[in-house]
């Protein structure tokens, strides 16, 4: 039954948050991004907790495969706000 639930939260979680993107202004992506990078720093951070905080093989595979997502996705955050604040930056000074 825990599973079900979990399933439905997280087919919710990914339609809800494509509404919510979507709907985003194109003013607003570079603070959402750095907003959600900070998140993802987090995330890290208790990626990093949860692979060295047991004796469990199958938990410690769990936390380093998730602290390789979160390493991607902090690092694949931070270069699309560089290349996104790079389009505002003036072409004159170059």
């Amino acid at each position: 039954m825990d599973i079900i639930f979990l399933t439905f939260i997280l087919v919710l979680s990914v339609f809800l948050g494509f509404e919510l993107i979507s709907k985003v202004p194109a003013t607003l992506h570079t603070p959402l991004m750095s907003g959600a990078n900070a998140i993802s720093g987090i995330t890290l951070a208790g990626a990093f907790l949860a692979a060295g905080a047991t004796d469990n093989d199958m938990a410690s595979w769990l936390g380093g495969a998730a602290v390789a997502f979160a390493t991607i996705n902090v690092i694949g955050g931070y270069l699309v706000t560089d290349r996104m604040l790079g389009m505002f930056k003036s072409k004159r000074g170059q």
